[in-house]
Parts: C-alpha cells; sequence; structure tokens
C-alpha cells in the first residue's frame, strides 16, 4: 500500500510520508521517529541537532542567490494521534499505518491516517532533500508531544533558531492562512469508590458506537455527539425508571479527541430486563433522531455479559452521573469579536470507571485565557463536588493575530494571484504551536497553512491528494517570494 502511496503527485512529498508512517509516533512516545528524523537530517550532510527535550532542527543554507534572504523556520510536530475502531485489529507499536488510495483521498484502514502532521513534516523534509527549489536559509523544526501538551514547543528554548518568519504547517483547510489560535488547559478527575457485591442481577453490557468523533478544537462546533454524555444521559434515564447498578464505563481515550465509542456494564433485576431492553429500544430511537444529520451511523446496543457480582455503591452511582451530567461539554461561549470563531469550548474526552477506581478527562480551549480559567474552574467545581481529586495541568497561551504581518500580506496576496479568489485569513480554535513557540521567539512573524485534511484524531480521517498539490504548489511559491 505505501508503493502506490510513493506514486502519488507530489512524489518527493508523499514518498517521505509514506516512510514517515511507518514509524510508530505516539504522543510521548516519540523516540523511534526523533532517530528517523535525525538519521534523515545527517543523510543530507545537514546542520542537525537534538534538544534537550526532543525537538529535531535541521539548518539547511539558502539556494543561489538566496544566501542572505530572511532565514525561514518550516514547522510542524512529529507526534500523531493514535486512535482506531473498536473492531480494527491494529498494534500501533509495531505497524506502520497501512493506507490506500480512495478516489482524490488518502486513506487508512481503521485507524487515524497521520496527516496531522505528518504531510506537514513529510513537506518540509521534500524541501531539505531537493536540489532544484529556490528557497531562503530553512530552519526546519519538529516537534515533539504536540497532541497531548505542546510539551516540545513550551521546552524549546530561545536563541536556538534565528529565523526571522515561521511557515507552521498544520492547518487542516487549503483555502485558510491561519494567524491565530486557542490555548488549552488539561483537567483530570481522579477518586476512588465503593463496590458492593451483590447477587442475584442480570449482567449487561451497552454499547455506543458508530459515532463519527473528531479534532476537539477544530470540528467542537459541529455539534458531534460525544459517547460519554450520550452514555452517561442514557444510564442517568434508566436509573430513573429500574434498580440499574453501574460495574464499569468505559468511553473515550484522547483528549484531543470528541470520543466516538462508549460501553458500560451494569447489573439490573432479572424481571426488569425486558422492560429495561424496552426503555433501550425508545432511548435509542430518540437519540438517533436526534443525532441523525450529523452522526447517521450512530448505534446503542445492548447485550447479555459474563456474570459480575461487584458494583459501584449506590451514592457514587448518584453523585458520578450527576457530575457527569452537569460536566460543561462543547462550546462555552463564541467569540464576539471574529464571527463564526469559536473562543471558548470543553471536550470531555474520557470517562473509566473500574474496579474501585475512576477517571475523568477534559480539555478546555480559549482564545481568551482569563475565559479559559473561568471554564476550568467551573468543571474543576463540578468535580470536586463529588469528591475528586481534580488537576490542572499543561496550560498553554493562545497565538494573538498579526493580520498586518509582512508574511500574511505576501501570502494572502500570492494566493489570489494563484488561485484567483481571497484566502480566508483567520484564527482557528485548534492549538496551533505558534502561541507558544512566540514566547520565546516574539519578534518572529507567523503564519499555518495546509492542505484538506478532515476527520482528524479519528480513524475517519482522510487527505485530499489534489489538495496536497495545491498545497505544495503554495509552498514553493512563497519559499521563492521571500525576500
Amino acid at each position: 500500500m505505501s508503493n502506490e502511496i510513493k506514486t502519488l503527485q507530489p512524489q518527493s512529498l508523499w514518498k517521505h510520508f509514506a516512510d514517515l508512517n511507518a514509524v510508530p509516533r505516539p504522543s510521548k512516545q516519540e523516540e523511534r521517529v526523533i532517530a528517523f528524523m535525525k538519521s534523515f537530517g545527517e543523510s543530507l550532510g545537514l546542520e542537525t541537532m537534538v534538544d534537550h527535550i526532543g525537538n529535531v532542527i535541521i539548518k539547511k543554507p539558502g539556494t543561489a542567490g538566496k544566501e542572505h534572504h530572511t532565514t525561514v523556520v518550516m514547522q510542524s510536530h512529529l507526534d500523531m494521534v493514535h486512535q482506531k475502531n473498536a473492531d480494527t485489529t491494529f498494534d500501533f507499536d509495531k505497524e506502520g499505518i497501512k493506507m490506500f488510495v480512495d478516489g482524490d483521498w488518502v486513506k487508512a484502514k481503521g485507524t487515524t491516517l497521520g496527516a496531522d502532521n505528518g504531510i506537514g513534516v513529510a513537506a518540509i523534509m521534500a524541501v531539505l532533500e531537493s536540489k532544484d527549489i529556490p528557497h531562503p536559509p530553512i530552519e526546519a523544526l519538529f516537534t515533539i508531544d504536540e497532541e497531548t501538551g505542546m510539551t516540545g514547543a513550551m521546552e524549546l528554548k530561545g536563541g536556538l533558531l534565528d529565523g526571522k518568519i515561521m511557515l507552521n504547517l498544520d492547518t487542516e483547510d487549503d483555502d485558510e492562512l491561519t494567524i491565530g489560535c486557542a490555548g488549552g488547559i488539561d483537567i483530570t478527575a481522579t477518586g476512588e469508590y465503593h463496590e458492593d457485591v451483590i447477587t442475584g442481577f442480570e449482567t449487561i453490557k451497552i454499547s455506543i458506537t458508530g459515532l463519527n468523533g473528531g479534532h476537539s478544537g477544530m470540528d467542537i462546533h459541529k455539534g458531534l455527539g460525544n459517547a460519554n454524555k450520550l452514555m452517561n444521559r442514557l444510564l442517568f434515564q434508566a436509573s430513573a425508571q429500574f434498580d440499574i447498578r453501574i460495574h464499569s464505563i468505559n468511553g473515550g481515550s484522547l483528549r484531543n479527541a470528541i470520543p466516538r465509542e462508549s460501553f458500560a456494564v451494569i447489573l439490573i433485576h432479572h424481571d426488569e430486563l425486558p422492560k429495561l431492553i424496552d426503555f433501550m429500544g425508545d432511548f435509542s430511537r430518540m437519540i438517533k433522531a436526534e443525532y441523525q444529520t450529523i452522526d447517521p451511523d450512530l448505534e446503542i446496543s445492548i447485550a447479555q455479559d459474563k456474570p459480575k457480582l461487584r458494583v459501584a455503591s449506590k451514592e457514587f452511582h448518584h453523585k458520578l452521573l450527576r457530575s457527569i451530567y452537569a460536566c460543561p461539554n462543547g462550546i462555552y461561549r463564541m467569540s464576539p469579536d471574529v464571527d463564526g470563531l469559536v473562543q471558548t469550548s470543553n471536550n470531555l474526552a474520557k470517562v473509566s470507571v473500574n474496579d474501585g477506581k475512576y477517571e475523568m478527562l477534559c480539555l478546555t480551549r480559549s482564545s481568551v485565557d482569563s475565559e479559559k480559567m473561568d471554564e476550568a474552574a467551573a468543571i474543576q467545581s463540578v468535580f470536586e463536588l463529588m469528591g475528586s481529586t481534580v488537576e490542572l495541568d499543561g496550560s498553554y497561551p493562545g497565538w494573538t493575530p498579526k493580520p498586518t504581518s509582512k508574511i500574511v500580506a505576501l501570502m494572502s496576496d500570492l494566493y489570489k494571484e494563484m488561485f484567483n479568489e481571497s484566502a480566508h485569513v483567520n484564527a482557528c480554535h485548534a492549538g496551533l504551536e505558534c502561541g507558544i513557540l512566540g514566547t520565546n521567539y516574539p519578534e518572529m512573524e507567523m503564519i499555518s497553512f495546509g492542505p484538506n485534511i478532515r476527520g482528524a484524531h479519528s480513524p475517519d480521517e482522510k487527505c485530499q491528494i489534489s489538495s496536497v498539490q495545491k498545497f505544495w504548489s503554495f509552498l514553493l511559491e512563497t519559499l521563492k517570494r521571500i525576500d
């Protein structure tokens, strides 16, 4: 399959993308891809270094006639979100991504594709390897752990880079020039609970599957179903009608992915099981009607499970369902200044209740730091009221737009010249690294762009081939025009 990908145009970019996708690279486990990138830079005879945290920097002189032009930092992140469908057998730690071409799109078989941000990485690799692409001096910056903490960007020291312009290649719409983004903070609620031992109950597994999921920043405005909130809604309503007891709940995984699936194991009296089945049918029809437009493949199912005896105490059961119900999820506030921009949001990313311990993970985003902390405080309060230990961690700043910068003007004019239409110059609700990098490089002008990528952070992720060609031609002409 990688051979098929390597024949696509631009061939140099797709070749590097296929090679990169053969290297496992989950966030916080980037050792192999760091070594891969270091070896790549050294094989080209270019100045290559790995900083104290694991960021890789490769420097290439300008081509003939451009040796003294403005140094440009080309930046992308090495890690990718590792997500797969529940019915997909795949070992992210040992296997390369299984890609295939579907019309004008490159997709993966049941897993995330890694186009976020692998296409950007591959584009930079192609420029570094090239012998015929005109460009100013290049400083390629490959950061780590963008997806789960921005650790690479936060740990990058001042003085390592000389560039005055940064091209961040991590935007997912080819008609957008991004000049600002949201900051974020991780919220983790944990605790322990008492378990009861009961007998004479039926054990039932409830499954919510088939939701689209997606990027918890870029897709949060779409109103996509959150499997954790839907499962909690189901259990809350069922608890009001039946004497159900919770054995376990497992929904979602990564903070930056809208949860697509949730699974709960409950116990119920045998006599009440037929009524529960009827309730489930009614509930499923109601929820599927609510989400039929945005999540048409949503499925809610019930099946008998292996007998269980241990369940959460009634007191914890009561507190848990009400706390999750009260936890904000989705849009908190739209921007009053930028039309259509989500200003603040939260993603209830993971709910895990097993064996007397529980954990809830959230990612709160905002382009206004004070509002980000306000929503985080609200969420913290919700979970502390049920007795949880709540940690706020990994806070990172947003990126303040500078619409009058020279690089914004150059690329806006160039886009219109090349494609006979105006680019959308905007800010986004995702957590790009530019704001963090700018803290140690405040004078650096920054802009983000990229090809069309859909379904990032989900197994439906795909990248448009024709859009990559458009992005590539725009990138090369931009490098040619920077003086």
